[in-house]
């Protein structure tokens, strides 16, 4: 099998071309290099990566024209480029949303449509169901997303629906709640409490701390990926969780703990754009797909606990 993978230096990216890689896969993967994080943890991603056989990578961006290159002999795309973080998706800067998270996928799927045995998995997120009031969230619950980040991803959804139902496209989107790990980008929130922890250094908490996630370990996610890929009705949605809910402030105990350490908070209002509550109703995926996620909140917050104090981890400037 060969697959294309956008965004492949990325946080899942580079978990998903490396477990391809390992199943025998051939992969290209394209990443573009934004600047939304510095390059340097990419750049650590992909260690090990880039002399791998049967990898090839290119440094470009979709819309700058030879996706439709990267695309022969291609069986699977996974895309996972997109301009992430719900917070900077406010202001000026939504065009880089627009283009990296609506345009890139329209585009792709344009050149999918003549390609009809090309399977596509396009990853999207938990923010495009908003403050639900009914949990856990279900793929058919009405979504009104609260931040323009979630407009964005769930824009990209109904453009692949749309090209299945319209040009048979066989495309399945996937919701990803949470996902951690080693790895993680470092604006995201277990990589800034564990880094505080490790740094002895305040850390901003929005909200009370009573606010629920659904956390899921990134080799589950990227187990659900490539089972999407394999077993996935063309057309559907599938949530992708971690199988439990936690309020962030028993997530915060998990990592002192883990840690051995007391966290320094700096309590901060609630921020725009942030949900009260994700939770994923996993039905759908575990009939679909088989899916079922194997690492609990522990066990995943010690490997990344560990991954941060490796030598060669990108530490924030303080």
């Amino acid at each position: 099998m060969k697959a294309l993978v956008t965004g492949v230096a990325g946080f899942i990216g580079s978990h998903l071309a490396r477990e391809l890689l390992a199943r025998g896969w051939q992969v290209t993967g394209i990443d573009c290099f934004t600047d939304y994080y510095p390059r340097a943890y990419k750049e650590n991603h992909l260690a090990g990566l880039r002399a791998a056989a049967g990898l090839a990578l290119h440094d470009e961006d979709m819309l700058a024209g030879r996706l439709a290159e990267r695309l022969d002999g291609v069986d699977v795309v996974f895309h996972l480029a997109a301009q992430a973080g719900v917070r900077a998706s406010w202001g000026g800067q939504f065009d880089v949303y627009t283009d990296q998270n609506i345009r890139a996928t329209q585009q792709l799927l344009e050149l999918l449509k003549e390609r009809p045995r090309v399977r596509l998995v396009n990853a999207s997120s938990s923010s495009v169901y908003g403050d639900t009031p009914v949990l856990p969230m279900r793929e058919d619950a009405p979504c009104w997303p609260v931040s323009p980040y979630g407009v964005t991803k769930l824009a990209a959804e109904h453009l692949c629906r749309l090209y299945q139902r319209s040009y048979g496209v066989p495309a399945v989107s996937l919701r990803f709640f949470t996902v951690y790990g080693p790895g993680q980008r470092p604006d995201m929130g277990f990589h800034r409490f564990l880094a505080a922890l490790r740094d002895d250094v305040p850390v901003p908490l929005f909200g009370d701390g009573s606010q629920t996630r659904d956390f899921t370990y990134v080799s589950d996610i990227v187990a659900g990926i490539i089972a999407a890929a394999e077993r996935g009705t063309p057309g559907a949605v599938y949530n992708l969780g971690g199988g439990s809910r936690v309020s962030l402030n028993g997530a915060l105990a998990l990592a002192e703990q883990v840690s051995g350490r007391t966290l320094r908070r700096a309590a901060q209002g609630v921020a725009r754009g942030d949900m009260r509550d994700t939770w994923a109703e996993l039905t759908l995926a575990q009939r679909d797909l088989g899916y079922q996620p194997a690492v609990m909140l522990a066990e995943g917050l010690a490997a990344e606990w560990a991954w941060l104090n490796l030598p060669d981890t990108p530490r924030e400037e303080r």
